[in-house]
């Protein structure tokens, strides 16, 4: 049992494997992935931990080998869904009044666990059916989630120690931390492993029990953390893992009068529609929930004329192509002076030239393939936008095929309207727009790149010159929850940058931090009098 006075060792963030060629744990992670590749698995919902089989099935498959099935899933229905919330309802009884050394010790052995045995095959699942290569799996669904557990419960310490500022003589004043009375619905994203892993999972460090359902192109690492919750202790039915059509899962979740909170990371038009139907059965819940989300972004870079062209033109490859540029931090729009601009092309494109794409297996492949069809018709929609138009033009890329994978090349846009398409709407793809601007408007671009996009999620501002990144701190204090100086603006690391944006791209709760776990508790504040009056009479009554 964790003790609360010595309390939670102060977290540190989990080291980086580098998987270098003939490293151990190369070897062990290719390993790994042939064991996965070569079984085809069945994956049921699990509530109140048991397997359950609907016979409404999808695949998981390979996005760059979109023929290779890794698994069936089972797609949970009205009567599942049902289930799952009668289950999570009779969990919470004895969860929610559990303390938080007990829930802490559980979540601090998942951390152990994954940075353990389970490290090669939520890496490898990351790989096989979301298409990442081994660096971004290792930062992604080993390091990150292994952060937020260790993190989180060091953070819900911290939180737990808030307590009254005084108490006078006779009277003791205390805080309690509460769960929410009812379930949360974790709803999360294809694109990272450690967002599936944390959104169900902080709540429920907190007390509350989760319903949680996995984006339908990323069931199969997100069934893998459940064995891991399972194997760590976790009890039956504080999370329901269950797997289906939004259509189907979504609007007998959000109308239910237990629903205590949303837990999301998706699509703006998916957050807004929770919210609307929040709203219109506001009068029907037993509390009004709590509404988190991370939605869209529309990232950008911004440099100055001062800005160091290698540093930048690293940052722009980086930012807009790692993952496929399927980041919701992935630079996406920049703005480069003229000035500057002959020798960052130069540089950029030199490097971009060198970027090889294909299966993730091969680790010298920079960029594999993006997540599934329709991504991949959506993405490859703008570019051939871009080549119809007279107002852009494409530098590097531009090419895509999904005969085997949805392969689209890292491409990139330069165009003289500031407010193209490419430079306005979230593509969530490898595609970087690129608007040359004069130095001296300055200021003005400033102004334009504020106000080009509703999100506001991550950016960047590169240059030497201080006075030009205060200007562009103060310029864009509101275009960015994350901002970032002479770096990419993706990347955010647990305990170091807690993630999260405004304006269209959410609620800015912070990932990664005790803002977010503020969230999912409800405090009640509790006075005690060791000697209570006994006279109902104030002294300014008395008679002269």
């Amino acid at each position: 049992m964790v003790n609360m006075t010595e309390a939670i060792p102060d977290p540190t963030n989990e080291p980086i494997r580098s998987y270098a060629p003939s490293s151990p744990e190369r070897e062990a992670l290719k390993r790994k992935l042939e064991e996965l590749k070569s079984t085809q698995v069945e994956i049921p919902l699990i509530i109140g931990g048991k397997e359950i089989k609907t016979g409404v099935t999808g695949t998981c498959v390979m996005p760059h080998n979109h023929k290779h099935v890794l698994a069936t899933y089972h797609k949970a229905g009205e009567k599942e869904v049902k289930m799952a919330i009668e289950s999570a309802l009779d969990a919470w009884k004895e969860w929610s009044s559990q303390s938080l050394e007990y829930r802490a010790e559980i979540f601090l052995r998942m951390a152990k666990l994954l940075a353990g045995p389970y490290r090669d095959v939520i890496n490898a699942a990351t790989m096989l059916n979301m298409s990442k290569n081994a660096f971004q799996a290792e930062i992604d669904s080993a390091c990150e989630l292994i952060d937020f557990w260790n993190f989180n419960a060091w953070f819900a310490q911290e939180l737990y120690k808030h307590q009254p500022m005084y108490s006078p003589d006779g009277i003791k004043n205390t805080t309690e931390h509460r769960a929410l009375e009812g379930f949360v619905f974790a709803v999360t994203p294809f694109n990272f492993t450690s967002i599936a892993g944390n959104l169900p999972t902080a709540p429920t460090l907190m007390g509350n029990v989760a319903l949680w359902k996995p984006a339908s192109s990323a069931v199969y690492p997100a069934y893998f953390l459940m064995k891991l919750f399972k194997e760590a202790g976790l009890p039956d039915g504080v999370i329901n893992f269950i797997p289906g059509s939004g259509s189907t899962v979504g609007p007998m979740v959000m109308k239910h009068p237990a629903l205590a909170g949303v837990h999301l990371t998706g699509s703006t038009a998916v957050f807004q529609n929770m919210w609307t139907t929040v709203g219109n059965n506001i009068e029907n819940y037993k509390s009004y929930p709590r509404i988190v989300g991370e939605t869209g972004g529309k990232d950008f870079c911004i440099a100055h004329k001062t800005a160091d062209i290698d540093g930048l033109a690293t940052a722009m490859v980086r930012g807009a192509f790692e993952f496929q540029g399927q980041k919701c931090s992935a630079l996406s729009r920049a703005y480069i002076p003229n000035t500057i601009w002959d020798g960052v092309k130069t540089k950029y494109l030199s490097e971009v030239a060198t970027i090889k794409m294909g299966d993730p297996e091969d680790f010298t492949n920079f960029v594999n393939a993006v997540i599934d069809k329709s991504a991949f018709d959506t993405i490859s929609g703008y570019i051939d936008y871009v080549k119809n138009a007279d107002d852009a033009e494409i530098i590097s890329g531009g090419k895509y095929d999904d005969s085997t994978g949805y392969f689209i090349e890292p491409t990139t846009v330069v165009t003289t309207d500031p407010n193209f398409k490419t430079m306005e709407e979230e593509i969530f793809g490898p595609v970087l727009t690129i608007y040359i601007y004069d130095p001296k408007d300055w200021d003005k671009t400033l102004k334009l790149v504020d106000s080009t996009s509703p999100y506001a999620l991550t950016g960047a501002v590169f240059a030497k010159d201080r006075e030009a990144i205060r200007q562009a701190s103060k310029a864009l204090n509101h275009s960015a929850g994350n901002f970032y100086i002479n770096d990419k603006p993706t990347g955010a690391v647990v305990g170091q940058q807690p993630f999260g944006g405004g304006r269209a791209s959410g609620t800015n709760d912070k990932a990664g931090s005790m803002f977010n776990l503020v969230r999912w508790v409800s405090q009640r504040t509790i006075k005690e009098t060791y000697e209570p009056p006994k006279d109902y009479r104030y002294p300014f009554m008395e008679e002269k």
